[in-house]
């Protein structure tokens, strides 16, 4: 594709148009953050979803991810960062009104587990639908084990206006903004997020701890060292969650997902959704009568895939993400690689709205190069190498093939995006893009800023387990949230949209025509012909 705009400064130039600019107020960002349930000895609670919380299956606020413990609060797209946060601060004071004695977990390493017998699967009725959900995680149990599927994240949704796109593209690369091009802008930013996003769980990482419990039997090359009762650690890391202990995939390393284009996107992962696995075969029999898994291949579906980015389109009811993605084109992305934070009681901060929003910005702006294998592999290495040993002052990251620190390939990064910071605030009428800009690169100068430095020297101070420390967050957090007044989503709100669920999940469960059996075979059924092109 022949571009207008070849460097980043001539496309922030063109960013910086009055007609162009005028768009970016209109940027729009939620969250969906994770946490567990816990009793108040910091203990993973076994008590099912409450139902004065609605349904699991169709609430717009409050759902639950793998395990019935494990919440996780969605906020709907919106520009102010402002009015997320207080959604986010209403979802979680309504939660713990209704959880009794139980807490919010504060870190994305899961509290002290005995055995993954102790983690429930999540239930969401007794509809098709619901079913498919729940045998999904059995799947993903039988796969990965239970205890990897406890980890938290927080995750970032971003898109940038079609009034953007539609002064963009034309004027950046010469073609008329449609479905495809749009689509095609937002992979050249997923193609620059994965080249730059080491950087992420270096300013925001912050699990270089955790719980003996959760390596129990599991065999790990990893140089741990040990304080308190049962905590280890890596003098280093910054985050554990996206090591290969954590929520990671080994046996998806062979998959060729592509990153070029929406379609050899969809097309690379259906094939991965289709591609029988000799290793999940020995799930496919029935146990007791109960299904095992969606299906033996290397992905049940899409979801499965662990990425740290996505590019996503809303689905419709029954809609698989790829058809949808085909259909309609890419609507947002969703960052995948942010701890929980366990410095604020949402599990984000403010500050870190702002830099994203610079960051993906750059990203979207930036010259990207498509990417071939050796250079997909080469962000793939910086990503581990930062996760495990990010804040050691002899690490080299691998740029373009060259031997750089973080602190030098960091300045370079910096200096371009404090142009889009400026950029950004002089269109919202603020300084929090400059001073988001400005309180990140402090980290990069001085390591011991960072999250899991902060944390880990918490923990070394006091010689302290981390389930202490996660336990003291968690009594503080759920006096502060509860001692809050309602922002946005009052109480009674909040409770109509429990009833609500509630009803909506009744009406989908009366409404289903078909056996579970038949509904697994129709709903795959349009996947037999994918196998033959791949």
């Amino acid at each position: 594709m022949q571009t207008h705009s070849t460097t980043f400064a001539q496309r922030l130039a063109l960013l910086q148009q009055d007609a162009i600019k005028a768009t970016l107020p209109d940027i729009k960002h939620g969250v969906e953050r994770e946490t567990l349930r816990v009793n108040p000895n910091g203990g993973l609670a076994q008590t099912p979803h409450a139902k004065s919380l609605g349904s699991a299956l169709t609430h717009d606020f409050i759902t639950t991810d793998f395990s019935e413990s494990l919440l996780e609060f969605i906020t709907p797209p919106e520009t102010s960062a402002d009015l997320t946060i207080a959604q986010l601060q209403d979802v979680h004071k309504y939660t713990l009104s209704k959880i009794g004695q139980e807490m919010l977990w504060p870190m994305s390493m899961p509290c002290f587990i005995t055995s993954e017998d102790e983690i429930p699967l999540a239930q969401y009725g007794t509809s098709n639908i619901g079913k498919m959900k729940t045998l999904y995680r059995q799947g993903l149990k039988n796969r990965y084990g239970s205890m990897m599927q406890a980890i938290s994240g927080v995750h970032f949704n971003f898109s940038l206006p079609d009034s953007f796109w539609q002064e963009w593209i034309p004027k950046c690369i010469g073609e008329v903004a449609n479905k495809d091009t749009i689509s095609a802008a937002y992979f050249a930013l997923i193609r620059n997020y994965r080249r730059f996003c080491w950087l992420l769980p270096y300013l925001y990482g912050a699990s270089p701890a955790l719980c003996s419990s959760f390596i129990k039997n599991k065999a790990t090359t990893l140089p741990f060292n040990t304080l308190g009762k049962g905590t280890y650690y890596l003098p280093y890391a910054t985050s554990l969650r996206m090591s290969d202990l954590g929520y990671t995939n080994s046996a998806q390393s062979g998959l060729a997902v592509c990153y070029n284009d929406v379609s050899t996107y969809i097309n690379s992962l259906r094939c991965a959704i289709n591609k029988p696995s000799a290793t999940y075969e020995k799930f496919d029999s029935k146990k007791d009568g109960q299904y095992q898994q969606l299906n033996a291949n290397v992905l049940q579906i899409e979801n499965e895939l662990y990425s740290p980015i996505r590019p996503k389109q809303p689905t419709k009811r029954l809609e698989k993400p790829t058809d949808a993605l085909d259909a309609r084109g890419v609507n947002y992305v969703e960052v995948r690689v942010l701890d929980v934070n366990p410095f604020s009681d949402i599990g984000i901060e403010r500050n870190q709205f702002f830099f994203l929003d610079v960051f993906l910005v750059y990203c979207a702006i930036s010259p990207s190069d498509f990417m071939q294998t050796e250079q997909y592999q080469e962000t793939e290495k910086n990503l581990k190498a930062v996760v495990k040993e990010g804040r050691d002052p002899q690490l080299r990251l691998l740029n373009k093939g060259e031997p750089t620190s973080i602190p030098q390939w960091a300045e370079s990064l910096f200096s371009e995006m404090k142009e889009v910071a400026i950029l950004l605030d002089n269109v919202n009428n603020t300084t929090d893009y400059t001073q988001a800009v400005a309180l990140e690169w402090d980290k990069v100068l001085h390591p011991e800023l960072t999250p899991s430095a902060k944390i880990l020297d918490m923990l070394l101070s006091n010689s302290q387990d981390n389930s202490e420390l996660g336990l003291k967050f968690a009594n503080s957090y759920k006096a502060s949230l509860l001692a809050k007044e309602y922002q946005t989503l009052s109480e009674t709100e909040l409770r109509e949209q429990a009833t609500l669920s509630l009803s909506k999940q009744q009406e989908i469960e009366a409404s289903d025509t078909e056996s579970f059996d038949d509904f697994l075979v129709n709903y795959f059924s349009s996947d037999q012909k994918v196998l033959a092109e791949c």
